[in-house]
């Protein structure tokens, strides 16, 4: 059998040489200089900075809907002539006083009624002059419900979102701004038999229901 030589020793690796040390070094100094320069720096508070934070709903409605109420105002037609109008031909209707949306137009709309009883925060209008093949109701909360307020202005755009459930949330952030704005300072709770002067939206879906949420709302 053989026997290994005590006196051999297996060899030893070459220390690294001043220049491939200096070669591996230079290489860090390449890699860190590459990722800095891939690196943006986003000072907290600039605008840079409010893009890649968290998408607000809240802060969303609060900085729209101003501008929603102001377009719904100018666009509010009299309850008088949009309801004969929406009877006659929905379609003419809704190309003449709406807002086109992929599910029906959004429509603007001013009025002077008397309130029924409220079914979930929902008032039925007595409004003359409106055939009585129209029911008027308007939405007083708690919950505002739908997106006719997001889609009213026309310029609110899937596209404007990173997904769907962000566009949802902008209609909802809206509501709650307007109900903020508009009906908190109501009691919602009982204008059964008090005349309301309304200005809102509602979308065009079945010309003789009108759901409508509010922009403007006196009790009188």
């Amino acid at each position: 059998m053989a026997h290994s030589d005590p006196g051999l020793s297996a060899p030893k690796a070459p220390a690294p040489s001043r220049r491939g040390l200096l070669i591996g070094a230079a290489g860090v100094v390449l890699l860190l200089g590459a990722i800095a320069l891939d690196t943006t720096v986003v000072p907290i508070g600039s605008e840079a900075d409010v893009r890649v934070q968290a998408f607000s709903p809240d802060a969303y409605g609060q900085t729209e809907f101003p501008r929603i109420q102001a377009f719904v105002k100018e666009k509010a037609v009299d309850v008088a002539t949009l309801a004969p109008a929406v009877l006659a031909d929905k379609d003419a209707a809704a190309k003449r006083y709406g807002i086109p949306s992929s599910t029906g137009a959004i429509m603007f709309v001013t009025l002077t009624g008397v309130a029924g009883e409220p079914r979930s925060g929902v008032y039925p209008l007595t409004v003359p002059g409106v055939p009585e093949d129209i029911t008027v109701r308007v939405q007083t909360g708690p919950a505002i419900n739908g997106t006719d307020l997001r889609d009213a202005p026309g310029d609110i755009a899937f596209g404007d979102f990173r997904n769907q459930i962000e566009y949802q949330d902008a209609g909802s952030g809206i509501n709650r701004a307007m109900k903020a704005a508009v009906l908190d300072g109501i009691d919602t709770a009982s204008l059964t038999g008090k005349t309301l002067t309304v200005t809102g939206a509602f979308r065009l879906i079945n010309p003789k229901n009108w759901m409508i949420t509010p922009v403007e709302v006196a009790v009188q």
